[in-house]
C-alpha cells in the first residue's frame, strides 16, 4: 500500500512540475491572444524572421503588418478582432 501511494504521489509531483513550467509558455502564446485590454501578436521564431500578418479590426478595414520576434503590440483588444499569419516574410 505505501509503495502505491509513493508512486502515485510521485506521478502528482511530477504532473505539478510539468504544469509550473508551462505556465509562463501559456503567459504569452505564439500568434494572436488578448490580455485583459491589449490585443496581441507573438511571434515564435529562433531565426529572426520577420512575417505578414493580418489584422482584423473592428468597424474598419483590415490590414496587414510586418512583425518581428517576439511580442507586438495591435492595439485594444476591444478594437482588434484577431490576427493571423499570411504565409510570406517582409
Amino acid at each position: 500500500m505505501t509503495s502505491a501511494l509513493s508512486s502515485a504521489a510521485l506521478v502528482l509531483t511530477s504532473l505539478g512540475a510539468v504544469t509550473a513550467a508551462a505556465s509562463p509558455a501559456a503567459a504569452n502564446p505564439c500568434g494572436f491572444y488578448e490580455t485583459g485590454s491589449d490585443a496581441m501578436y507573438n511571434h515564435c521564431t529562433s531565426d529572426g524572421s520577420q512575417i505578414v500578418i493580418k489584422v482584423e479590426v473592428a468597424w474598419a478595414a483590415d490590414y496587414e503588418r510586418c512583425v518581428g520576434p517576439g511580442n507586438t503590440w495591435l492595439g485594444s483588444a476591444s478594437k482588434i478582432q484577431g490576427a493571423h499569419y499570411v504565409g510570406r516574410t517582409c
